[in-house]
């Protein structure tokens, strides 16, 4: 009988992972190449994403960097173009392209609206629609949108973002069923508060950082590598039998 560790190996498997140049999806990525994946990395910063490609190769997995205009269908078509003519065939599609900004609602003015629903929202959209014939027609994938404990619970300003993630739960829970028939998986990773270089400002500030923490059950934010083991599970086979679900790892917060 396999060691049940074995079914977390992801040996010939391709990752895409958007938003990849720097903090959770860096972090993601690396860790889908400590487990033995090939990996595309794609964001705006073609800088940025060559240091993790570069950290992904250093790992002894081969990766190619594709800077990506997440708003432009064909920008994002050219991702998976790259991807296949570099490795043959896509196994795995993290969605962790994304955003938001600050605004009370009755503030808010179309073009932030718009410009937040479609850098969460509208990406997702493009980037599966972009992989689904070639997933569809090896019957075999797995699509992981990149949701938050925010598309499960409201908090002020954030209307445009709780929104959005909100609305990728729904589309990631219509793709399970749409995509089940052929052997598609689709599961969303639902984050609460993490330390990456975006958020530190706010974290290290000696007045708000105990702010926000104190708001989490467990007393303090994510690591980024604390996201690293379920990346790797909803990507390998070990979660062939999910689809549809919500993992959320956010201390506890949505406990409360």
């Amino acid at each position: 009988m396999a060691n049940v560790l074995d079914r977390f190996k992801l040996d010939d498997t391709v990752c895409i992972v958007t938003g990849a140049s720097r903090g959770l999806g860096k972090a993601m990525a690396l860790a889908l190449a400590e487990a033995g994946a090939d990996v595309v990395v794609t964001a705006r910063t073609e800088a940025a994403l060559e240091e993790t490609a570069d950290a992904v190769r250093a790992l002894g997995r081969r990766a190619i960097a594709v800077p990506c205009d997440v708003h432009d269908s064909p920008s994002v078509a050219t991702v998976i173009e790259r991807a296949l003519i570099e490795f043959g065939h896509i196994d795995v599609l993290v969605n962790n392209a994304g955003g938001y900004e600050l605004r009370p609602f009755a503030d808010m003015d179309d073009d932030l609206w718009l410009r937040i629903i479609d850098l969460n929202l509208n990406s997702t959209y493009r980037f599966c629609q972009a992989v689904a014939p070639h997933m569809i027609a090896r019957r075999r994938g797995k699509i992981i949108n990149m949701g938050s404990m925010y598309g499960l619970i409201g908090e002020q300003t954030m209307s445009p973002y709780c929104a959005s993630k909100g609305a990728i739960i729904q589309l990631t829970r219509t793709l399970a069923l749409e995509w089940a028939p052929h052997g598609i998986t689709a599961n969303v990773l639902a984050p609460g508060y993490f330390y990456t270089e975006g958020t530190s400002p706010v974290f290290d500030d000696s007045e708000m950082g105990p702010l926000f923490t104190g708001k989490v059950p467990l007393g303090r934010v994510g690591r980024p590598e604390e996201l690293g083991p379920l990346i790797v599970y909803l990507a390998s086979g070990a979660s062939d039998f999910m689809t549809g679900s919500v993992i959320v790892i956010d201390g506890g917060q949505t406990s409360n």
